[in-house]
């Protein structure tokens, strides 16, 4: 790949990334949501066949608009694919930063060891994994991708009170589902999907995440 297609490929994951935290509630500024591919060069640079970008330096770290102490990191690890080594080092910064959650954005996946560590470490670290090619599209912005709306959990108890339900009797989502996984959403979950309708205008269903 040369260097302009790479450089291109990082502002685009990058870009996916920022919008997928504003998604799910995490403070982001507009500057960052809407930057060019231009003003990414100048700050990160365009030369990668001279290690600029540096997958690393990409490093991101956000609050949540509700709760500033609820963190995430973002971590762009340089290796196509990487070993429990590199989970220990992140496991160490959040430790020191007191933080809990965090979203690794991966070249090629994983040892079998280091994605055991994943399942091992929760539920006091969650650490999310995508494929770098998971985040060249936004697929929340696809038009064959209905839009999806994330209930707090009063909005998930009026809804069954609403209708007399009980929670096991909602359609399901599967936690693995992409766009679930987009949202970072947990089991007992409940989303909000609106599809546009000839006849209504609007077509509106709920999924229980599991």
């Amino acid at each position: 790949m040369d260097d302009d297609a790479e450089t291109y490929k990082l502002w685009r994951i990058r870009k996916t990334i920022m919008q997928l935290c504003h998604d799910r509630g995490y403070l982001v500024t507009q500057e960052e949501l809407d930057q060019t591919l231009d003003q990414f060069k100048s700050q990160f640079g365009d030369k990668p066949s001279e290690g600029r970008p540096r997958r690393n330096d990409l490093t991101v770290l956000v609050a949540h608009n509700d709760d500033p102490t609820d963190q995430m990191f973002i971590f762009f690890p340089e290796e196509p694919k990487i070993g429990i080594k590199t989970i220990k080092t992140y496991c160490q910064k959040m430790q020191e930063e007191n933080i809990t959650r965090a979203t690794i954005v991966v070249q090629a996946g994983m040892t079998p060891s280091a994605k055991q560590s994943l399942v091992d470490m929760a539920p006091k670290y969650i650490l999310e994994q995508f494929l770098e090619a998971e985040l060249l599209i936004n697929l929340t912005e696809h038009e064959l991708v209905p839009e999806h709306v994330v209930m707090t959990p009063e909005e998930k108890a009026e809804l069954l009170a609403r209708y007399r339900l009980k929670e096991h009797q909602l359609p399901r989502i599967q936690q693995g589902d992409p766009v679930a996984r987009y949202f970072g959403l947990k089991r007992g979950q409940v989303v909000k999907i609106i599809r546009p309708s000839e006849t209504a205008g609007k077509y509106i269903s709920y999924r229980l995440v599991q």
